[in-house]
């Protein structure tokens, strides 16, 4: 038996609660994870998991084994991966979850320069909304808008992406413009489901409170792309990100109104696990974004 395989196994059932989850994330079958656990108990002798049809659970042998078997692993996987960035340029597959819109439009031109600077990396990327588990689910790193929720985490500042209120200009000469966030409740609003309350649209008073103020229309759209596309037809106003706005902006196709209540910029940041050692492959890519994104966001240049 290799032993290191059986305490990866093990490990990785901790982690992840179940042996189908665990093969899966190992790159075996369930059956060869089952057998290299139970391998590993004969060998020490205790039962390490208590099994039913339902679920996996810990011993208290188990767990005490796990607590002092991960940093182990920690410790072993660090010097591993020293010893290759010492000798070798970043390789390997990479990991990467980011959110749909963001990811696709920003995150995924960025990428495709940083792959052709260093082509022996294998990127692997999901673009998604949801809040992926980075070490349950085995992602090396989460690019993520808002601010960290997860203090077991490095958060590295990218960029900020700003909330801003927009109109074609043939519907703001047919209904005027909004001079107090209050005033939006007389104009047609194209709301983004995405938002956690699309009802509402959140502002910021001169002397800094938050505000969070009622709106409704007939358009509603769970993208905001389409909501930009909307408010260029002249249907309503809508709240969106700039990096979403920024070239309808810059050609004339809308223009900002309530500019002076905007909220404060959301930042964006690259999310990675702690480690005392940072693996070549992660560090590479968190620079070249850092780098990448230097300055003012590219999509508000020219507004």
């Amino acid at each position: 038996m290799d032993r290191l395989e059986a305490d990866r196994m093990f490990a990785a059932v901790m982690e992840t609660g179940s042996f189908t989850a665990a093969a899966e994330r190992l790159g075996t079958s369930s059956g060869q994870a089952s057998k290299l656990v139970s391998r590993l108990e004969t060998r020490l002798g205790v039962r390490l998991l208590s099994r039913t049809t339902r679920a996996v659970s810990p011993t208290e042998a188990g767990q005490a084994y796990f607590d002092r078997l991960r940093p182990l692993l920690d410790e072993f996987d660090n010097l591993d991966a020293s010893i290759r960035d010492a000798s070798h340029a970043p390789r390997g597959r990479l990991r990467l979850t980011a959110p749909l819109t963001f990811g696709t439009m920003e995150i995924a031109p960025a990428l495709n320069k940083f792959a052709g600077q260093f082509p022996e990396i294998e990127l692997d990327v999901a673009f998604t909304d949801r809040v992926v588990n980075l070490v349950d689910e085995g992602f090396d790193l989460a690019v993520r808008v808002g601010r960290p929720s997860d203090s077991s985490m490095i958060a590295r500042k990218l960029c900020t992406v700003r909330l801003v209120v927009v109109g074609a200009p043939d519907y703001l000469e047919r209904h005027g413009t909004p001079e107090t966030p209050e005033d939006i409740s007389g104009f047609d609003c194209i709301l983004d489901a995405n938002f956690r309350e699309p009802g509402r649209w959140p502002f910021r008073a001169p002397d800094g409170e938050a505000l969070s103020v009622p709106v409704a229309g007939r358009i509603r759209y769970s993208n905001a792309e389409a909501c930009l596309e909307a408010a260029r037809a002249g249907l309503g106003l809508a709240c969106l990100p700039a990096f979403i706005a920024g070239g309808a902006l810059r050609a004339g196709g809308v223009k900002r109104v309530l500019e002076p209540f905007e909220t404060e910029p959301y930042m964006v940041h690259a999310l990675y696990p702690h480690s005392r050692h940072l693996a070549g492959k992660v560090r590479v890519l968190v620079d070249f974004l850092i780098e990448h994104y230097r300055g003012t966001p590219h999509w508000e240049a020219g507004w």
